[in-house]
């Protein structure tokens, strides 16, 4: 066997041909035109393989991610279609293309890996913690709209100019071009829902479905709260059954309307989470604290430890997934007995930082 190694230009049509055969069998279309941001000749660098006999017989890929929050620019490395031919398992191959795509990421100057999964153990062998805040909330019944003069539509002919201009709105979000939104809009099964008002201004977009995942879950949207609980209702009258809004932890305003409607609501996490570049990151932390007028902020390892807290107020933690989730939740430093009030007050102040990967950029 041959790898894990990056992929030559070539033997993208194999990798297709290979990610179908495993984890889309049975669909009328292919896996990258789910991911068409990811499994593309321009991403083929950041593609990890194994092959045996020019077969192809493992695979993972990374995509790489600029996040701009309030606080601080982020780059993060998504890991997805990670998967090992059945005969071949349970030789360490994923392992390896999983650890390939992590050395990209750290040659990239990527703070951060995250990925999407429910095989957690195997996970978290590789250093990945469950981290960061997921919310849902579950539709079962629809209201009547309040704007009766917004005018809706479903469908993907949308204009990606005005999907950029409401998505780029966000005070978090991952960095897109108009070029982007022009191939998710080809994404199959990837339903977009649109508001707009008399004068022809789209006020709020929302996405359901994405390929085979995320059916009936409303993954992304943007625009003005009011407009976009219209259109959530809208989406609820149109499907005739329960539909699923995911929002970030940091989007108050919409939360708090949509908990008031929501037959079911829960806090998840936002993925599996693995810290790339520690000083990096660290250091990134520790300007936020600055700009917020904490001195003295101390963020770093030491002896296999990461120490935290302000001049001499120290408090140490055993490992990496334990900072990995003070950074961005869900641990909170109000439930840490052994810290200082002081300190607690001041971390409260930037920990946990917002983050959030939208629905169609994640693979």
């Amino acid at each position: 066997m041959e790898g894990p190694r990056t992929p030559e230009s070539h033997e993208l049509h194999r990798i297709v041909e290979f990610l179908d055969s495993q984890l889309r069998q049975g669909n009328n279309w292919t896996i990258a035109s789910e991911y068409p941001t990811a499994i593309t000749p321009n991403n083929i660098h950041n593609m990890s393989i194994v092959t045996e006999d020019e077969r192809i017989v493992s695979h993972a890929v990374l995509k790489t991610y600029i996040v701009k929050t309030p606080y601080a620019i982020l780059k993060v490395g998504a890991i997805g279609s990670v998967v090992t031919d059945p005969a071949y398992r349970q030789q360490g191959l994923s392992t390896g293309n999983i650890k390939k795509c992590l050395e990209l990421a750290e040659k990239q100057d990527c703070d951060l890996a995250i990925l999407w999964t429910d095989q957690f153990d195997f996970y978290r062998k590789l250093g990945f913690e469950l981290a960061g805040f997921d919310y849902s909330y579950i539709f079962n019944s629809t209201e009547p709209v309040k704007n009766k003069s917004l005018r809706f539509m479903s469908g993907n002919n949308v204009d990606p100019n005005a999907l950029l201009r409401l998505y780029s709105q966000h005070t978090v979000h991952a960095v897109r071009t108009l070029e982007d939104f022009r191939q998710f809009l080809k994404i199959p099964n990837s339903n977009v829902y649109t508001a707009w008002d008399q004068n022809n201004t789209l006020l709020a977009y929302a996405v359901e479905g994405k390929g085979v995942d995320l059916i009936n879950y409303i993954h992304e949207w943007s625009g003005q709260a009011e407009a976009l609980m219209d259109l959530f209702h809208y989406i609820r009258s149109q499907k005739q059954q329960p539909i699923t809004v995911m929002a970030p932890s940091h989007s108050q305003n919409l939360r708090n309307k949509l908990s008031n409607v929501a037959e079911v609501s829960h806090q998840g996490y936002l993925g599996m989470m693995k810290i790339v570049n520690e000083q990096a990151l660290l250091t990134k932390v520790k300007k936020i604290f600055a700009a917020e007028g904490i001195d003295k902020a101390v963020l770093e390892k030491q002896d296999g430890k990461y120490v935290f807290g302000f001049g001499t107020d120290l408090y140490t933690l055993a490992n990496e997934s334990d900072m990995l989730q003070l950074i961005f939740g869900p641990l909170n430093v109000n439930n840490l007995d052994f810290v200082s009030n002081d300190s607690k007050q001041k971390i409260s102040k930037v920990l946990p930082l917002p983050l959030w990967i939208w629905g169609w950029d994640s693979i």
